[in-house]
């Protein structure tokens, strides 16, 4: 992995965290216990902090960043899936950011719910508790629960922490 310190402030990334050796940390980081940063996911906090919370993924190719002022935080469990772009924004527990997504300044995804895959989340909207959000901008489309999208909201968190620890462990670089 890629740590960087940035005018005196270090990233801080619990022992019990899976960072991979691709991802790049960058200045007021603070990655907490049992969460996963993935290959090629960039995360950098050099105009405000980013905090990664226990047991949160953020997945390959994935960008967290923040404009002055305004601290990004991925909640408890939350997922920020492949190649997303989260930027100064706030994702509640549990909630999934799904691949290539965007969600942009002041923004709030509540907790549990889905945004969709290729789906932008303009600056200061907030998407409710247990929802679906979809297209460009997002809207809500419907509740969550007993959906289809409901298995991702419910087992990506899990998923992801076993996935992390086996590459802890059974990552080798071969070339």
């Amino acid at each position: 992995m890629a740590v960087y310190s940035f005018e005196g402030k270090s990233p801080r990334v619990h022992p019990t965290a899976f960072v991979a050796p691709t991802a790049t940390l960058v200045g007021d980081v603070t990655v907490e216990e049992g969460a996963s940063i993935w290959y090629g996911a960039v995360i950098r906090a050099d105009y405000s902090p980013v905090v990664v919370r226990a047991g949160a993924n953020v997945q390959d190719g994935a960008v967290i960043h923040g404009p002055p002022g305004s601290p990004t935080e991925i909640g408890p469990g939350a997922t920020v899936a492949h190649n997303c772009v989260v930027h100064g924004a706030v994702l509640e527990a549990e909630c999934l950011v799904a691949n290539g997504a965007i969600v942009l300044d002041g923004a709030r995804i509540g907790s549990r719910s889905l945004v969709a895959a290729g789906s932008v989340v303009q600056a200061n909207e907030e998407i409710p508790s247990g929802v679906l959000a979809a297209g460009v901008p997002a809207k809500i489309k419907r509740p969550i629960e007993g959906t289809p999208s409901e298995f991702w909201i419910t087992a990506n968190p899990s998923a992801y922490r076993e996935l992390a620890q086996r590459h802890r462990t059974g990552v080798e670089l071969v070339g």
